[in-house]
């Protein structure tokens, strides 16, 4: 299973804190602490936050080995043509090394009232997603592309650079329940979803193996992490880190997310758990107010566990 670290942006920015040089040495310490990936996340008006794909292309240039994705874009927001071309020149830029993870907002008044603030209509955001999609996938081909869809039409566009990877980088969804599953053994390289428990992650797993049939789709994870050897005063922090992230309380943010709060021992045998449900993959956010040093504890005292764990 390969573990990656979602940067802090939301949390920065929280903070009254607007330095992306810090995330981005924040990534290189993730890349020279042994993990495989680094992640942004997306919401320029709900949730503010820096650019996930200006701060990956910061990320790019100062690393080497770690994978560099998006947890998640909303599509929906951009134009296709224009959001094909920023992340087929971010996958030249990283050598290959980017995931496209995309998603198509949770529907919230304040998800709605940040597409009305870029003139999308927020019930046609799945219909924008799956067309954009599409249309990358086709200017990723390196040649002259015209469309005639519902939501986007154009004649004669090529895109220069290409992609590094030919076709250009993986695409993952998040999302979880019927149509979404569907939606991912249609359309995507790999699955980003967060179930709040690792028995729906088990069953909605095999949900798009089924539907995908022999085509390979990367089964990952999304997570929340708050470490403490005493795992009521990890609660408390996790209550105080998503209150604050969300808006929301933690109850119902827990109820639709993975979210975890107590030991190093605890946190390695519950992520196991998903990995044995058939993650793959697991972005970790942690929940703290200290993330350099959240960084570290992490991979100093939980990753070695999991690895363990794998080796048995």
């Amino acid at each position: 299973m390969k573990i990656g670290y979602l940067l802090p942006t939301r949390d920065q920015a929280v903070q009254g804190e607007h330095e992306p040089a810090r995330l981005v040495a924040q990534a290189r310490r993730a890349e020279e602490l042994g993990l495989d990936s680094v992640w942004a996340g997306d919401s320029p008006v709900t949730r503010p936050r820096a650019d996930p794909l200006m701060l990956l292309a910061a990320v790019a240039a100062v690393t080497e080995r770690v994978t560099l994705g998006t947890a998640v874009l909303l599509p929906a927001l951009r134009h296709p043509i224009l959001l094909a071309h920023q992340l087929a020149t971010l996958d030249r830029l990283s050598r290959g090394r980017l995931i496209a993870g995309l998603g198509g907002g949770f529907p919230i008044p304040a998800t709605e009232a940040q597409f009305a603030a870029v003139g999308v209509g927020f019930d046609r955001r799945i219909g924008r997603m799956t067309e954009s999609i599409d249309v990358m996938r086709r200017l990723w081909s390196g040649e002259e592309v015209s469309y005639e869809g519902e939501h986007f039409a154009f004649q004669d566009v090529r895109l220069v650079p290409p992609p590094y990877r030919p076709g250009g980088p993986p695409i993952w969804l998040a999302g979880g329940g019927g149509p979404a599953l569907r939606r991912v053994a249609r359309l995507a390289d790999g699955w980003l979803p967060y179930p709040p428990t690792a028995a729906t992650y088990a069953e909605e797993h095999q949900v798009i193996e089924q539907a995908a049939e022999a085509r390979p789709v990367t089964p990952a994870l999304y997570a929340t992490l708050c470490l403490d050897d005493d795992p009521d005063k990890a609660r408390d922090r996790l209550r105080g880190s998503v209150e604050r992230y969300y808006n929301a309380p933690l109850e119902l943010i827990a109820s639709i997310q993975a979210m975890f709060a107590g030991t190093a021992r605890q946190a390695a045998d519950w992520l196991t758990g998903y990995a044995a449900a058939g993650a793959r993959h697991v972005v970790i956010r942690l929940a703290t107010d200290d993330h350099d040093a959240g960084l570290e504890e992490f991979t100093g005292r939980v990753l070695p566990l999991v690895r363990e764990e794998e080796g048995r």
